[in-house]
């Protein structure tokens, strides 16, 4: 599921990096008589515990230690489902990867009119923020600042996808519509679009998820997409 990357060093230190593993054993997970975990379910209690602590309001750098202690397990528990921390974040990453652009392919297949298209991805992309707020900080760079330079690449590559799909909506839009530059305008008009979106969830994010991204949304589409185009 995640791609590879380089075990980190289980050191006991509060952080995690991308720095070699030197061999260390790690110790037995869990108290004698605890059920284990199903294969794949530990994985998942992982990333959901760190979404979860992404959603507190002002939260500081999640560490490896504050992630074991919130699990019950040691750090190296840790590292046998996760080679670093980098990758418990690219965890997170393609879940809104396959979230956003599995229910965008379903919106393509079942609504032919591009401009309403375009609406509805505009409306997928922002309540998935809502509706997930430690992914919402993750989409805006917040829960990245400190973290492997390489997440916040792959986290713009997830925008640039948007915007492509944005703006091949919008070009079917134009060549409808009759304008004379459809490929131009698509570009235009996507891009303002995208920044929207990102400026909404970032200041979601950054107002302590207090200003939904979904305000006022009715309007703002009306603005950027207004119906009457077609």
């Amino acid at each position: 599921m995640t791609p590879n990357a380089p075990a980190p060093k289980p050191n006991g230190e509060a952080s995690c990096d991308d720095t070699p593993r030197n061999g260390a054993t790690e110790p037995t997970e869990g108290a004698a008589g605890r059920k284990r975990p199903k294969p794949g379910e530990r994985r998942m209690q992982i990333l959901q515990a760190l979404a979860t602590m992404l959603e507190q309001p002002g939260a500081e750098r999640i560490t490896t230690a504050a992630l074991a202690a919130r699990l019950a397990v040691s750090e190296a528990a840790l590292y046998r489902h996760f080679a670093s921390k980098a990758q418990m974040f690219e965890g997170l990453i393609e879940f809104i990867e396959q979230s956003v652009f599995g229910l965008a392919n379903q919106l393509g297949d079942r609504e032919p009119d591009p401009l309403l298209r375009s609406r509805h991805l505009v409306t997928l992309l922002l309540q998935f923020g809502e509706k997930n707020p430690g992914m919402s900080r993750v989409m805006v760079g917040d829960a990245l600042v400190f973290e492997n330079e390489r997440l916040q690449r792959r986290m713009n590559v997830l925008f640039d996808k948007f915007e492509a799909a944005l703006r091949q909506n919008l070009r079917e839009v134009a060549v409808l519509t009759g304008t004379s530059t459809p490929t131009v305008d698509a570009h235009a008009d996507a891009s303002v679009i995208t920044a929207f979106c990102a400026g909404r969830l970032q200041r979601f994010a950054r107002s302590g998820f207090k200003r939904l991204p979904t305000e006022s949304l009715e309007h703002s589409l009306t603005l950027l997409l207004p119906l009457g185009r077609l």
